[in-house]
């Protein structure tokens, strides 16, 4: 009891309770502060149970926290008689039941807050059968228990994530890779996008898939909406199907019978119901309510170890011992005078256990033909949508019924083993939370041993080498497999290489010979090629040495052509000259006056320019400009693109004799 309260005083001081308690004032706490502070730790466990004591009745407090201890399946010390006394402490706050309790809850926290979080989720509520005939309720209450069952997949997922450990390391490995795969398919959308933009009418293009998408999608949700409207219309011919068999068969059974025979099987069937009604089901109803008062009984109960099983078997036993010597006490004290109605009694009780039977057979035959009839629905949707639905003959619809009624047996039996084996699977599954319970305890117990010896986790290093030789063993074998899988690989790709090079061979010596002959040509090309170098170098330099020739005579023709050119010219001008001497001449000599005086050699013409030849035979320079501007003006000399002319021509006789006197004029 000491380490018991010192253990809860230690676990009280710590985080998250922060209580600072010592042996003496935990010892010295009263019943309400004894029920607050277990309060407090049920709601550190569940944070729903996380309020003040004060603010609710003790019968809500005690209500609520049975209910928690339920659901984390706390059993309390001593035989099942104590359980109204372990309530009323629990109620008044009593130390010798608060106290177990707390070393209890403060021991597996961590356990029981998983079984608390799990208990929000997994424990099951039960909704009445009546209300369940609702197809709303029904739809719901399936839904909730798949939802149910998916939680349980996801948490289990969870576990073994948590167990499988991990690292952070090879997350932001994974992370790093992914980010980089990010990147590689952004620049990729880029270069489409890149690509894509160089097309013409790209946007055209783009809106043109997506619309394409869309119509697709369109498609997809078209061809479902048939395929629903397919299945809602086979559904519907099935029920049409079922509704004219029907109408055939009350319209049989009216053509066929007469109303005395359907007044009496209607009669059968009311009597029938009316025995349901009156007699089995209330049976039924009555042990069935005392079954489930006795599961709630047992519930309520804490759970029984192997010995108190044991009691119970023998207090059983001596019951059943007491009825048997008290039924043969009466039969022996009653004989002589029942003899007369025993007979009777037994006939009617046999009676009455064969009506029971037949009974029970005729509620299972029906439930039997409604589930065939069910399954029969089934079958022909799945052949339906199979689209493989035929009509059976009368001979192969009896072969069928015969193979159901020989299924049906087979059925029977396995639904037996299965019942047998749900049952012997429950007392496994009661035997294995025994022997975990015990392995709990004894492992507590060696870790208390371990502590006190010195050696404290011994047996979880060993747990934890057995485990990992475990898995190196399997990991072994895994090995093994691998290795024998992949000599058989090795042999099956041997095997390939060996057939693709046998029906290789004749295309392998083709291309040898191909080979051959391509190196032939080869050869010969190159031969080819050198002598067409060499045939195009000879040319090449003939040909620029003719290209250097001929750029020489085309300078040579050049300078002939200016040559011939300035000649041609000259020669003009000589013409010229020569036919203005003629002229000249030929007026100097004229007889006609007025054609002398239009000779340049007549005095009477240098006086008109102006011009005036002194004594010394000088010309006066002013008027040598006037002079040759009338030259050019009245006479239309030729010879001004020459820009000179002789002076003699122009002066009269003996001006010239002078040596002051120019001889010839460059025109300006």
């Amino acid at each position: 009891m000491g380490d018991q309260m010192q253990f809860i005083v230690e676990k009280l001081n710590q985080e998250p309770f922060r209580k600072n308690y010592n042996l003496i004032s935990f010892d010295s706490l009263e019943s309400v502060q004894l029920l607050q502070l277990l309060n407090d730790v049920l709601g550190e466990i569940d944070p729903k149970h996380a309020v003040d004591i004060r603010e609710e009745l003790p019968e809500q407090t005690a209500k609520r926290m049975l209910s928690l201890l339920g659901i984390l399946k706390y059993k309390p010390p001593g035989n099942v008689s104590d359980l109204s006394a372990f309530r009323q402490g629990l109620v008044t706050g009593s130390k010798p039941v608060i106290h177990p309790l707390l070393h209890w809850l403060l021991q597996r926290t961590n356990e029981l807050k998983k079984r608390a979080y799990l208990a929000r989720f997994l424990v099951k509520l039960e909704v009445p059968a009546e209300f369940l005939q609702d197809d709303t309720v029904a739809d719901i209450n399936k839904q909730y228990e798949e939802l149910m069952e998916a939680f349980k997949n996801l948490h289990k997922e969870y576990e073994q994530l948590k167990i499988s450990g991990l690292s952070t390391a090879e997350i932001r490995r994974d992370i790093s890779a992914m980010e980089e795969e990010k990147d590689q398919l952004v620049k990729r959308v880029e270069r489409l996008k890149k690509r894509v933009e160089t097309v013409q009418n790209h946007q055209r293009m783009l809106e043109i898939a997506r619309q394409l998408r869309l119509e697709k999608e369109r498609e997809e949700s078209l061809a479902q909406q048939k395929q629903e409207q397919k299945s809602q219309l086979f559904h519907a011919e099935q029920r049409l199907q079922r509704a004219q068999l029907q109408l055939k068969e009350m319209q049989d059974a009216v053509a066929d019978s007469k109303p005395e025979s359907l007044m009496k099987k209607l009669e059968e069937e009311i009597n029938f119901n009316s025995y349901l009604v009156t007699e089995k089901m209330p049976r039924e109803l009555e042990s069935k309510k005392a079954s489930v008062y006795l599961l709630q009984k047992v519930v309520a109960e804490p759970a029984m170890t192997q010995s108190d099983l044991t009691a119970l078997q023998s207090e059983i036993n001596e019951v059943n011992a007491q009825m048997n010597q008290l039924t043969e006490k009466r039969m022996m004290k009653y004989e002589p005078t029942d003899s007369k109605f025993s007979m009777y009694r037994q006939q009617a009780s046999i009676i009455s256990r064969k009506k029971e039977a037949k009974a029970e057979e005729l509620q299972a035959a029906k439930e039997e033909m409604s589930r065939l009839e069910r399954q029969v629905q089934q079958r022909s949707s799945q052949a339906h949508e199979l689209e493989g639905s035929e009509i059976l003959t009368e001979d192969e619809l009896k072969q069928y019924v015969n193979k159901l009624r020989s299924k049906n047996t087979l059925y029977k039996k396995k639904r037996l083993e299965i019942a047998e084996i749900t049952a012997e699977y429950g007392i496994l599954q009661r035997t294995e939370e025994l022997l975990k319970q015990r392995h709990e305890a004894i492992q507590q117990q060696l870790q208390v041993i371990e502590e006190k010896k010195g050696i404290s986790g011994y047996s979880y290093t060993q747990e934890e080498l057995e485990r990992v030789s475990a898995v190196k063993s399997e990991m072994d074998e895994m090995k093994g497999q691998t290795l024998d899988n992949m000599s058989e690989m090795v042999k099956k790709l041997n095997a390939v290489v060996a057939e693709k090079k046998a029906s290789l061979a004749p295309v392998i010596k083709e291309l040898r010979q191909l080979r051959q002959k391509c190196q032939e040509l080869t050869q010969e090309c190159d031969e080819k090629k050198i002598q067409y170098d060499s045939c195009a170098a000879g040319l090449e330099s003939n040909r620029s040495a003719l290209e250097q020739e001929v750029k020489g005579l085309l300078e040579v023709c050049a300078q002939e052509e200016s040559s011939y050119r300035y000649i041609h010219c000259m020669k003009r001008t000589l013409e010229v000259q020569l036919q203005r001497a003629k002229e000249e001449m030929k007026a100097y000599v004229s007889p006609d006056p007025q054609e002398r005086r239009k000779a340049i050699r007549h005095p009477a013409l240098w006086n008109k320019m102006g011009l005036v030849c002194g004594n010394d035979n000088a010309v006066s320079l002013l008027g040598i400009k006037e002079l040759t501007d009338n030259l050019l003006s009245n006479r239309r000399c030729l010879f001004a693109e020459e820009k000179t002319f002789s002076f003699l021509e122009l002066c009269p006789t003996g001006a010239t004799k002078d040596k002051r006197f120019p001889t010839e004029i460059r025109m300006e």
